[in-house]
């Protein structure tokens, strides 16, 4: 398969991109630096705000994965919104995976950003995943799934092996290896098209 990364210098993109080429897919790495990616074929410099570079890209690849962060050195997360309110109305016909956030799971219908103990340092980014996935799910015609992680996600083992659920939390972590199994698995074979779903060890 053609697989683009879009985010793939950070955390869960490089790891991404790495689980993808192990499986010998060709993987296009991209960024807003262009940095090269370990496992990557190619790597191209585009930034997300870039409407027509990424539908493009989208529409070039078997499948693509968005793995996108807002700001996190306290600017406005707008701009990230933005970018894929556009994107929807681009309406690329290829197929896409955006990486979301675990605030917006829920438990007995209230997401986990609005539940007591939800830690502030998080709120913004948790409440910039849930109006992302609140336009995907009002969207039409687009090929699109959204993953959330568990809770916690860090680096640390490839077992392979993680539990698969759809609004609720379904564990408390997973590694950003098993992540990326879970994403390419998704990509190889499709089972969450227009929905969201998590993943946990």
């Amino acid at each position: 398969m053609k697989i683009t990364v879009i985010g793939s210098t950070g955390m869960i993109g490089s790891r991404i991109v790495a689980e993808a080429a192990q499986r010998g897919h060709e993987v296009t790495a991209v960024s807003r630096s262009g940095g090269m990616t370990k496992g990557a074929s190619r790597v191209a410099a585009v930034e997300l705000s870039d409407t027509s570079a990424v539908s493009a890209a989208i529409d070039a690849s078997d499948a693509t994965v968005i793995a996108v962060s807002p700001d996190r050195s306290g600017g406005s997360h707008e701009p990230t919104i933005r970018a894929h309110r556009n994107l929807i109305a681009a309406q690329p016909s290829g197929r896409f995976l955006v990486v979301g956030g675990a605030g917006s799971l829920e438990i007995d219908g209230v997401r986990l950003k609005d539940t007591a103990g939800f830690p502030p340092a998080y709120y913004n980014e948790a409440a910039t995943f849930s109006t992302i996935l609140d336009l995907y799910r009002a969207s039409r015609g687009l090929a699109w799934t959204m993953l959330s992680p568990a809770p916690m996600i860090a680096p640390g083992q490839r077992t392979g092996v993680y539990r698969v659920g759809s609004d609720s939390p379904i564990g408390d972590a997973i590694s950003a290896e098993d992540f990326a199994v879970a994403i390419v698995d998704e990509l190889e074979n499709p089972a969450h098209t227009g929905t969201r779903f998590t993943v946990a060890n």
